[in-house]
């Protein structure tokens, strides 16, 4: 059900060229929705986020300047993805303990790529946290917000909200470690050292942006499991790109 605002956005836009903008993208809102809570945690609905979204792109609809030399879609996503990332700065999207228990499987791996030459299986990481298959795999899940690059990475302090990666102003920006040469080559390394599902799970949600129910409908998963093998593969990530990122 849509929210009081947005249901008087979208009558103020009724029968003009706005309403009929907000009606042709209202499937790009979805799809945004889709794809941003896709990494974030289970407490996170999409159902909220299409919402915040969907005042965005009346907003945007509205604010449009046709001649700014800026196609629509363009704009609009840069709107709807604000609408929803300042909803999202005002909740915890990401638990602490769910922070702390993928530094704790990030240990784990490293310790046994180390001791295995290999990428350990999910039941090995298990068993060196020494806790059940289930509760390992719960964890994951619960971490479904854990990122690549994450601005605590390069700050002393571990009190910032993870969601400024995606808008805040830091000397330490993410979108540029992400076009560094030598980090993309390493990346890339990473990528291929990931067993198979890993990396096809990889390529389906970053290469065709799919979201996590087609992936799991792509590998014969369930949407929860595709969650769990991301949370997984973007742990094995970090341990790899470690030294790169503390350097």
């Amino acid at each position: 059900m849509a929210s009081p605002r947005a249901l008087s956005l979208y009558q103020s836009t009724q029968s003009t060229a706005e309403g009929d903008r907000v009606a042709q993208y209202m499937p790009l809102v979805r799809r945004l929705a889709y794809h941003l809570v896709s990494r974030l945690p289970a407490s996170v609905e999409v159902d909220d986020l299409y919402q915040v979204g969907l005042i965005g792109l009346m907003d945007a609809a509205r604010n449009f300047d046709p001649n700014a030399g800026v196609q629509f879609e363009t704009y609009a996503s840069q709107r709807i993805r604000g609408a929803m990332l300042d909803e999202l700065r005002n909740s915890d999207w990401l638990p602490r303990q769910a922070r702390r228990n993928m530094r704790a499987i990030e240990s784990a791996v490293a310790k046994l790529e180390h001791q295995l030459g290999r990428a350990p299986q999910e039941s090995e990481v298990a068993a060196a946290m020494q806790v059940p298959l289930a509760e390992y795999q719960g964890m994951l899940a619960d971490a479904r917000g854990h990122q690549l690059v994450h601005y605590e990475d390069f700050e002393e302090s571990d009190e910032n909200d993870q969601l400024d990666q995606y808008a805040a102003d830091h000397e330490a920006d993410p979108d540029s470690i992400l076009t560094d040469a030598a980090f993309r080559k390493l990346l890339i390394e990473g990528i291929e050292a990931l067993p198979e599902r890993e990396k096809l799970m990889m390529a389906l949600y970053y290469d065709e942006e799919l979201n996590l129910k087609e992936i799991g409908a792509v590998l014969g998963v369930t949407e929860s499991r595709v969650c769990q093998l991301h949370s997984q593969a973007v742990a094995r990530l970090r341990v790899r790109l470690k030294d790169w990122l503390g350097k």
